[in-house]
Parts: structure tokens; C-alpha cells; sequence
């Protein structure tokens, strides 16, 4: 984990930030802590493309096909503001090496 940088959110929605686990073409990856005490990892989407109205359809369904996932080897989504002026979605967070170093990349 990296730590937040000064244009990073202190907190979303109720979520506390806690740092940064990644970043990516479409966004940051953050490290939150929910009201109730558990870890989450919250997908922030940057700035370009949230104001893409076709991002935006896209990133809605992709969080609507995300939610219907029950599966063991899914991590699920516990919550999601689509409609946010910088949209998210919050999983429930698996600690774990990054993809790239767990496929040796």
C-alpha cells in the first residue's frame, strides 16, 4: 500500500480513505475503511472520464453486472455511487500480492 497523495479523498461516501492500493488508465484504487470497521477496496474513477457520459452508461452496467456475481472465487460488491461526481465501486478487500507480482509480470 502506498500512501494518499494530497489529490486524494480523505474519505467517500462513509468510507474512510486509508492509501492507495493502485492505479490504472481508468483510475485509483484506494484502501477504505466502512463505518462498521471492514476493509474495502473503492475502484475511483478519474476526472476524464467521468465526465464521459458513455463511460458513464458503461461503468453503470458494469457495476449492475458486478453486483449480480455470487461466486466463491468473486470478490463481492458491497457498494457503488455511479452517479458521483467521481464515480466508484467499493469491493470487499482481499489482501494479497498485486496481479502483476503474483503472475510474475
Amino acid at each position: 500500500m502506498e500512501p494518499l497523495r494530497s489529490t486524494d479523498p480523505a474519505r467517500i461516501a462513509g468510507y474512510r480513505i486509508l492509501g492507495r492500493l493502485g492505479a490504472g488508465g481508468m483510475g485509483v484504487v484506494l484502501l477504505g475503511r466502512s463505518p462498521g470497521g471492514a476493509l474495502v477496496a473503492i475502484k475511483l474513477i478519474r476526472a476524464e472520464y467521468a465526465d464521459d457520459a458513455g463511460f458513464r452508461t458503461r461503468f453503470r452496467r458494469e457495476v449492475a453486472i458486478a453486483r449480480q456475481v455470487r461466486n466463491r472465487w468473486a470478490v463481492p460488491v458491497v457498494d457503488a455511487d455511479t452517479e458521483a461526481a467521481a464515480p466508484w465501486l467499493a469491493t470487499e478487500f482481499v489482501p494479497g500480492p498485486a496481479l502483476s507480482e503474483a503472475v510474475g509480470g
